[in-house]
């Protein structure tokens, strides 16, 4: 239990969060202001990268004499000499990350110019120009190529959505980063503009500048003198952003070793990644050859003769400058295992070692001529041909004069597929997560581009199913919450609830009032991404239900998993807790075009039951997808290995139950099912059921997996029948086709059900089944024996004693002729045509 200091300052911080909302939501009110101009860098980590020279080019142009300039600092001290520069000019303002006046700015400002990313609150609005022009040519994998990289990327792909211009340095970084990597190949409507990159035109010095830039290196601390400096500049290597430190020590002994090798006429400089560098500016022996963060990386190699590099795509800049660069990379394989890159190391444009040593003696012998890099060239003709000192004139043309007939800005590329958006629900481990993630799989990927929405979360469980989505999907991230005063959102909720959901509909949807506020999140999730179907694979988040018919106009279809009407009034631990929520997604069933059921009678069933909510001709079926080799290479792992059992709460040790080693001994025979612990999956009657077999065949055993909230009550009633040897609850496991593999008997106790999974996933298994008499059972399994018993106690029982009696046969599924026809189901839905709800 929290202590109440804790309690409070978890309020104090929802106070602050709900002051900061209000704050954004009255400025999102206001008027844009023309002719306003923000910039952010890292977060308000300095004045850098190309959001500087591009400020530097608008103030220098007397055609933008009188714009307005708002900088991004997380403090002052972030860039204290750019500071002092622009301190007097009037048309020059500075304001805190996340700050009253940032908030304002992010709102209010006409352009907005950003290298990373905006905060999760941030959505553009109608009349702001976002130009997002990242922060250089990526050698790292990005995007979702990385590992665990969709989730990893959620707000950059988002703010790359909002983006009006996306700025590449060269056609590979358009190309393989924005289109490929971050999917935005189809569905991106901005404009790409690659016209080289505004820093990199920071690195041509004259004279005069490269003695200003020295002079600055000296003032951070940095001991130049009259030397050759040689840059090292190593990315980030630490194993997570929290924990920065990682790098430092390293970073010392390599420092070290360089300036050993290069001898006293050349200087050192280390140029940390940004999370890095205020843990390397806290250690002394780096305080003097840290170049400094307020300084721009790339007036700093404007005075550099050589560069030492890793992975850092700083290497993509300095190759304009023809100067040397070597790539030390201590630990190659194993990054290329946890994050990987686009080229080989004997691919790279200069020599490859892996000891900071060799470095310097490498770097040494090319400043003195003595060895050369013959990909060099090469390299600089396909990475920076646009490198001509011109880009920040040529992109200022484009975002701010509107000229784009004489300059290389298009549209994202497209291969004409069909665009396909489904709300997958809450990627927690049950039938319906079970059932997207199938879906997803068996689409026809050529045919269709498809894009998988779900909510931002970390936890295990939706990390795991996270996992099972397909490469070739799109993932989209919710992250953050509406925008909107907490007071506006109060009173939507309120009116939510008052309204009749039964006739009139949740007032989200149909009270002008509200409109904007679901408009505004819209754009927030997904910016301008345009999509040509739209579907809430779920069904039963009012949420959900509202905001996808947000979407720009496109047919919108809605899942029906369930017997609807029975499950609004199903009843846990003596609540009906969805007979509100569902009864707001009732009301908004007259919006969608299609509401998909997942077999024929359950069709048939939703149809009638629903009938005041749509009109009958929308009511249609596409049934579960099974992933047959999921479900085959699942049944193979030994039971013993399966992630789901209990650990020592000391060692963290795995304690694998006893009746695993049971199983594996296939003592007695068993009869297992799957599935959440909850009143509609009716595991008691099952518990009741088997007691009365047990006493007949005390050899039989009964696994129930799965979670939920029933598991008190059922294995109170274990209990009390005395079966605790006999009846185990064995909580969720990921895959839990292993176990129903090693049992004999598939059993389903359920009151209603759509299509259950688990039964098709048991005919994969080749399991013999026993399911009670739901009114779609019959759809359930196609062309395959299962034994159908009535819904009462005794009726089950006599089915699973007919198996034990040999009259239950195995079953099975012919995988491909049951796809093929689900996949033209599917097909027929989302091919139907134009929008038909009104």
């Amino acid at each position: 239990m929290k202590s109440p200091l804790a309690r409070i300052r978890r309020q104090v911080r929802r106070v602050r969060r709900a002051v900061q909302y209000d704050r954004h939501a009255f400025w999102r009110t206001q008027p844009i202001r023309p002719g306003t101009v923000l910039y952010e860098s890292f977060s308000g980590n300095g004045a850098l990268c190309n959001p500087e020279a591009i400020f530097r080019g608008l103030i220098a142009d007397p055609e933008f004499a009188g714009y307005e300039h708002v900088w991004v600092l997380a403090d002052r001290d972030a860039a204290p000499d750019f500071v002092r520069e622009f301190s007097h000019d009037p048309r020059v303002s500075f304001v805190r990350y996340r700050s009253n006046g940032y908030y304002r700015a992010l709102a209010t400002s006409q352009y907005l110019v950003n290298n990373a990313t905006f905060p999760a609150e941030f959505g553009k609005r109608a009349g702001q120009i976002y130009l997002n022009t990242w922060h250089g040519t990526p050698l790292k994998q990005m995007g979702f190529d990385m590992p665990g990289g969709a989730l990893d990327s959620a707000n950059t792909l988002r703010n790359f959505l909002a983006a009006d211009f996306l700025l590449a340095a060269n056609d590979f970084m358009a190309e393989r980063m924005y289109e490929d990597a971050y999917r935005l190949r189809n569905v991106y409507t901005g404009r790409i503009i690659t016209e080289g990159y505004p820093r990199i035109d920071r690195q041509r010095l004259d004279g005069t500048e490269r003695g200003s830039v020295r002079a600055a290196l000296e003032r951070s601390g940095a001991d130049v003198g009259d030397k050759a400096i040689v840059l090292y500049a190593p990315t980030w290597h630490g194993e997570r952003f929290s924990r920065p430190a990682d790098d430092i020590d390293q970073l010392v002994h390599d420092v070290r070793m360089l300036q050993r090798e290069l001898g006293p006429d050349y200087v050192v400089l280390l140029k940390t990644h940004q999370i890095v560098h205020s843990f390397a500016a806290s250690r002394p022996e780096l305080r003097r050859i840290l170049a400094p963060n307020a300084l721009p990386t790339n007036v700093i190699l404007g005075v550099c003769d050589g560069l030492v590099t890793d992975y850092s795509s700083i290497f993509f800049d300095y190759l304009a400058t023809g100067k040397p660069i070597v790539f030390y990379t201590p630990d190659a394989s194993g990054y290329e295992e946890t994050r990987g890159t686009y080229f080989p190391p004997e691919e790279l444009p200069g020599p490859v070692v892996d000891d900071a040593s060799a470095a310097g003696r490498t770097m040494l012998a090319l400043l003195r001529g003595e060895a050369s890099s013959p990909r060099y060239a090469q390299w600089q003709g396909r990475f920076a041909p646009l490198e001509d000192g011109g880009a920040t004139r040529r992109v200022i043309d484009v975002v701010f004069r509107g000229l784009t007939d004489d300059y290389r800005v298009r549209q994202a590329a497209s291969d004409g597929r069909k665009r396909l958006l489904l709300y997958v629900g809450g990627m927690r481990s049950n039938g319906i997560t079970t059932a997207a993630m199938n879906l997803l799989a068996g689409i026809d990927h050529e045919r269709y581009d498809v894009t998988a929405l779900m909510s931002y979360s970390r936890r295990g469980w939706a990390r795991a199913n996270q996992a099972l989505i397909p490469p070739q999907v799109r993932q989209i991230y919710r992250m953050g919450g509406m925008n909107g005063s907490k007071i506006t959102h109060l009173r939507r909720k309120w009116d939510e609830r008052r309204a009749d959901t039964e006739s009139a509909g949740p007032a989200s949807v149909d009270s002008p009032r509200y409109q904007r506020l679901w408009d505004d999140e819209w754009n927030r999730v997904f910016g301008g991404a345009r999509f040509d179907w739209v579907a809430d694979f779920s069904g039963y988040s009012p949420f959900w239900t509202t905001l996808l018919l947000h979407s720009p106009d496109a047919p919108r279809a809605i899942w029906l998993h369930n017997e609807m009407a029975a499950d609004r009034n199903r009843e846990v631990n003596g609540r009906k807790r969805m007979l509100h929520s569902l009864g707001r997604v009732f009301a908004l069933y007259r919006s969608y075009d299609r509401l998909v059921s997942v077999s024929p009678r359950l069709t048939e069933l939703n149809r009638k039951e629903l009938a005041e909510y749509a009109p009958a001709d929308r009511f249609v079926t596409v049934r579960n997808l099974p992933n047959v080799d999921r479900v085959l290479d699942g049944m193979r792992q030994p039971l013993a290995e399966l992630d789901g059992h209990p650990r020592d709460e000391e060692t963290e040790e795995v304690l694998v139950p006893d009746w695993v080693r049971q199983l594996e001994d296939h003592r007695g025979r068993w009869f297992v099912t799957v599935g959440r612990l909850s009143p509609e999956k009716n595991h008691a009657r099952l518990i009741r059921a088997f007691a009365a077999v047990h006493t007949a065949h005390p050899e039989t055993r009964l696994l129930i997996v799965g979670r939920g909230p029933l598991r008190d009550d059922l294995q109170a009633q274990i209990d009390d029948l005395g079966l605790s040897d006999a009846v185990t609850l064995t909580g969720a496991y990921q895959n839990p086709f292993a176990i129903m593999a090693a049992a004999d008997c598939f059993v389903l106790s359920s009151v209603y059900e759509g299509q259950p999974m688990v039964l098709l996933e048991a005919a994969v298994c080749r399991l013999p089944i026993v399911s009670t008499a739901f009114a779609s059972v019959h759809d359930a399994l196609p062309s395959s024996p299962l034994r159908v018993v009535g819904q009462d106690d005794a009726a089950l029982a006599d089915g699973m004693l007919a198996y034990l009696d040999g009259d239950v046969p195995s079953s099975s599924l012919d995988a491909d002729a049951y796809r093929a026809e689900v996949a033209n189901e599917f097909a027929a839905i989302v091919d139907a045509g134009q929008p038909v709800a009104g």
